[in-house]
This record gives structure tokens, C-alpha cells and sequence, in this order.
């Protein structure tokens, strides 16, 4: 598999820095905490409980020299304090995703992603910490017809998700104006990359696709396939977030940023590119839409370009091949 994070995305030194980042055994997370080790950042701290990750995804860097994991929950207020003392950035990245999950359990997804936000916002005022990015999502667009989607347009939201999405977004603002906190929020458009799990209920497109073809069973499709997404590889989410957390642009603070590559393909489009690249002649179970799902969706990412210096350098070609070598190797080492 590629050697990923061979080029910095940042000029500062970060030797004597400390960061946090929340969700740090997650998908993203532990692609971010992979960038800090081998950019060697002088303190990370990661926190996580768990929930929906795996340990197994910072086996290669816990126990390296500087680098912290505190197994705590972001709803317990104490555990938020803890994590937040002495550090210098907050990379906020632990959520409970999921539309459907949403939908079947709104509580849940509004006390993480929304009260747990707010713990962590309370924290790192107290803490003093010098920067906190965050991790929002295009969900917050809603049913916005405009294409492509532009950061100050957005509809009606149409998910417990989403709601807890823009929630986030209200709460920065507000604590940024009130209490001088230098903060940015991410707004992901469906990321994807090695470490992404296949397993469970609400697991994403890209991996459920790459098992079933490995495996040769028919994935599913939602609805006709046609609906289409700005599909992003996860090392352009990593280069958004040490951008937000480094940059020395006062002009991109207090801002949203559009986290994609401003490319959009259809469902039906990215199964048969997987399929070509795992040799596969399978077809797609098609099955009912899903509730609470935007039909397309595009970024606009020319405000994280001009603000940022935002340049994505993985196209979803390359991208789904990275991503399927790796679904490989991890399929082989599991039989």
C-alpha cells in the first residue's frame, strides 16, 4: 500500500507543540494522529471510547515516544478536562455518524455530537488551548438545491445527524465571538481510505462495496444508484485538518471550510469503478432509498483554496485503488 504523508502539509515546527486528538482511534483520527508521529509532534494525546473503533487502528504508533491514549468518553465533562490540560491544538474528530443511526437513536447522536461538543468546547477555554478544529459534515446543507454546494447556502436539515452537525457549527461560532477562541470547523464530504470499517449497520458505501467484491457477495445499493457525492480520500481530510490547526491566516478563523475534491460521481458510477479494479463481474442488490438522504452533492472548495492553501492531491481514481490494496492486505491477513 502507499506510503502515505511522505509530503508535510505544514512549514511550522511542531516539536515543541501538543495536541489532542478526540476520536483518535477512528477512521480520520487515527489518519491525523498517523501525520503527527511522522512529523513528529511533540505531544499527542488521543482520546477515544471506542465505540464505533478499534484500538488496533494506533498499534503502530501508541507506545511511540510522546504519543498518549486515554480511553474517556467526550459526554463526561471531567474526562473532556483531563484531556484538554497543557495543550496547544484540538483536532476534534470524535462523532457518533450515521443518518440512519440517527434516526433510530437521536439521543445518543445529541448527547456525542452535540452536548459532547459542548464539553469539549467548555474544556479547551479553560485549558487555554490555543486552536480547536472541528469536524462537521455536508450533511448540514440539507435540501439546498444549489449545486455546487457553497459554505453560507444551506436548506432545511433532514436528519437527527445533521442537526447535531449544525449544532457544532452554531456552538464554535458563538464560543469564537464570546470568548476570543480561535476555532475552525471542517465540513467533510464522504470521506473514504484505509482503516474505514465495513462492519456493522452504518458502516459507509465505499468499504461495505470493497468487502463484498473481495469477498464476492453483491453489495447493496440505496435506491437507484444515481444519487451522487464528492467523494474525498482521506489524506485530503488529513491536509484540511493540519492546515486549520497550523495556518497563520487570521482571515480563516471563525470559518466553515468545504472539505472535498469538487468532483461529483454517481453511486452506480463508483460501484463500477471498485468492481473494475477488483476484477469483479458482480452486480448490485438494489434496494429502498434511505430516509433523510441528500440526493447530490457537490463542494464548492474554492474558500478553503483562497484561505486554506486547500489543494487536494488525491483524486478518487487513485484514491479507490489505495484504498482497495489496503482492503486486500487486511483481507488476507484475516484468513
Amino acid at each position: 500500500m502507499k506510503n502515505m504523508y511522505l509530503n508535510p502539509f505544514h512549514s511550522r515546527d511542531i516539536a515543541s507543540s501538543s495536541f489532542l486528538v478526540t476520536g483518535g482511534s477512528g477512521f480520520i483520527g487515527s489518519h491525523i494522529v498517523e501525520y503527527l508521529v511522522r512529523y513528529k509532534a511533540g505531544k499527542i494525546r488521543i482520546l477515544d471510547n471506542l465505540m464505533t473503533s478499534k484500538i488496533s487502528n494506533l498499534n503502530e504508533f501508541i507506545g511511540q515516544p510522546g504519543v498518549e491514549f486515554i480511553e474517556g468518553d467526550i459526554r463526561d465533562t471531567k474526562t473532556c478536562e483531563s484531556a484538554c490540560k497543557g495543550i496547544d491544538f484540538v483536532s476534534h474528530q470524535a462523532a457518533l455518524g450515521s443518518v440512519p443511526r440517527s434516526f433510530r437513536d437521536p439521543q445518543t447522536t445529541h448527547a456525542i455530537n452535540s452536548t459532547g461538543f459542548l464539553n469539549m468546547l467548555v474544556a479547551a477555554r479553560d485549558a487555554g488551548v490555543k486552536r480547536f478544529v472541528y469536524a462537521s459534515s455536508s450533511s448540514v446543507y440539507g435540501d439546498h438545491p444549489a449545486l455546487p454546494k457553497k459554505e453560507n447556502q444551506t436548506g432545511n436539515l433532514l436528519s437527527p445527524y445533521a442537526i447535531s452537525k449544525k449544532s457544532n457549527e452554531l456552538y464554535a461560532g458563538v464560543f469564537a465571538s464570546a470568548y476570543q477562541m480561535e476555532i475552525i470547523g471542517l465540513r467533510y464530504f464522504n470521506v473514504f481510505g484505509p482503516r474505514q470499517s465495513p462492519d456493522g449497520p452504518y458502516a459507509a458505501v465505499i468499504p461495505l462495496f470493497m468487502q463484498g467484491l473481495l469477498e464476492n457477495i453483491p453489495p447493496n445499493i440505496d435506491g437507484d444508484g444515481e444519487q451522487s457525492r464528492d467523494f474525498t480520500f482521506v489524506e485530503n481530510a488529513v491536509q484540511a485538518n493540519i492546515l486549520a490547526l497550523l495556518t497563520d491566516n487570521k482571515e480563516a478563523l471563525s470559518k466553515i471550510f468545504n472539505v472535498a475534491v469538487g468532483e461529483r460521481t454517481s453511486v452506480n458510477m463508483l460501484f463500477d469503478t471498485i468492481a473494475s479494479g477488483a476484477g469483479s463481474s458482480l452486480r448490485p442488490v438494489y434496494r429502498a432509498a434511505r430516509t433523510g438522504d441528500i440526493r447530490d452533492s457537490l463542494a464548492d472548495i474554492s474558500l478553503a483554496e483562497k484561505l486554506l492553501s486547500y489543494h487536494p492531491t488525491v483524486t478518487l481514481k487513485e484514491g479507490l485503488r489505495i484504498t482497495l490494496e489496503w482492503f486486500r492486505e487486511t483481507l488476507v491477513k484475516s484468513t
